[in-house]
């Protein structure tokens, strides 16, 4: 099952070194890191069932934005 939880030590750290990560990179650059990085941890986590619970909450929630219906 997949762990929602918040679970970083140092979540402004996290978010800094991932924009950190794409400075000076293009869009597609940035598009490319982005799959790599989404292949390396779905490797470590290595459970398809929570890869899959993971990529449906991910797309639930955009699709929710794009339809204005996340509070």
């Amino acid at each position: 099952m997949l762990d929602t939880n918040l679970r970083l030590a140092d979540p402004d750290a996290f978010y800094e070194a991932l924009i950190d990560m794409h400075r000076d990179l293009g869009d597609d650059e940035s598009q490319l890191v982005n799959a790599k990085l989404i292949l390396l941890l779905a490797n470590h986590i290595g459970d398809m069932n929570v890869l899959r619970e993971a990529m449906s909450i991910a797309r639930r929630d955009v699709a929710q934005e794009r339809e204005g219906t996340n509070p």
